[in-house]
């Protein structure tokens, strides 16, 4: 009797703890990115390096305190890519990480295939906005972008 006691114990135990790490890895630390003004979106210039906000409505963001790494975004810019590509640094490597599934906006799978295909431009929005990341904007024909961050290409990995 004692050892069903036992077992049966150790199995709710641990379905609680899967269900608790579960809900912090997929909700718990989130919450609203804000895009107020010093906190826009902001792309790196290629001539002297200085990041600067660029035009970009119907911004919606999440970021987390826990990770660097936890921030998305999805937004639309007016600007073309052309424009952009003149302007502002392109970002080598850029490989969007998954975000939670609630986020649904953001589809990390669908924007790295763009950016593969070459149908989205990879831009650098802001070199080190952590120690060893950097923000990086994924632009496609549309106006249709997306933002996110990872981890520098010269940190190894």
């Amino acid at each position: 009797m004692n050892g069903k006691i036992l077992g049966g114990s150790i199995v709710l135990i641990a379905a609680a703890a899967g269900i608790a790490m579960y809900w912090l890895q997929e909700y718990g630390y989130y919450h609203d990115a804000r895009f107020t003004p010093g906190a826009e979106i902001k792309l790196t210039l290629i001539e002297g390096g200085q990041a600067e906000p660029i035009l970009a409505d119907n911004v919606t963001g999440i970021d987390a305190d826990s990770s660097p790494l936890r921030f998305r975004a999805c937004f639309h810019t007016p600007l073309t890519q052309a424009m952009l590509s003149e302007t502002y640094a392109p970002y080598a490597g850029a490989v969007p990480l998954n975000g939670p599934s609630w986020f649904g906006c953001f589809d990390a799978a669908k924007i790295g295939e763009a950016l593969e295909k070459g149908e989205a431009l990879a831009f650098l929005s802001e070199a080190a906005i952590a120690p060893d990341v950097d923000r990086v904007v994924a632009v496609f024909p549309d106006g249709r972008a997306y933002a996110w961050h990872q981890l520098s290409p010269d940190v190894e990995q």
